[in-house]
């Protein structure tokens, strides 16, 4: 079981990565350069990219990591191991800050955004608002996924 669980780090630390480095992408360059566009066309950049982000990879790498978090965390219990505390501390900051994060604010944000019309009145506020906070909460789930690689690293 020992092997199993390294896997399951092995597993969480290479998912926490690949989401840090998404996550990154989109705080230093996808979202400043919405931000360079006319309102109009940077909403429908934006949900054009909610909708495309919706696929099985992105899919395995950013639920099948916290799939791995649970199970890791409870051979981490059950089988107490020199890297438990690294286990544990990786999956509470990846479900905390990345999965708990997306789902409470950042997919909520986006549904709000999929209902307006890029070329309706309201729209340059709502963008203008949506950048911020959104932008704001991704910082937040980058900086969360990078201390839970690093804490996956950690258990070794």
């Amino acid at each position: 079981m020992v092997r199993m669980l390294d896997l399951l780090n092995l597993a969480c630390l290479a998912g926490s990565a690949l989401m840090a480095g998404l996550f990154f992408a989109f705080s230093t360059s996808v979202m400043k350069a919405l931000k360079t566009l006319s309102p109009a066309c940077g909403i429908a950049a934006m949900q054009s990219i909610n909708v495309v982000i919706i696929n099985p990879l992105f899919l395995t790498a950013f639920l099948g990591t916290a799939v791995a978090c649970v199970l890791a965390t409870f051979l981490s219990l059950v089988w107490s191991s020199p890297g438990t505390v690294g286990t544990i501390a990786g999956s509470a900051l990846y479900l905390i800050g990345v999965i708990f994060v997306t789902m409470r604010l950042n997919v909520p944000m986006n549904n709000a955004l999929a209902r307006v019309s890029s070329d309706a009145t309201e729209a340059v506020p709502v963008w203008n608002s949506y950048l911020a906070r959104w932008t704001a909460w991704n910082h937040v789930r980058a900086l969360a996924a990078l201390a839970a690689t690093l804490s996956f690293a950690l258990t070794r």
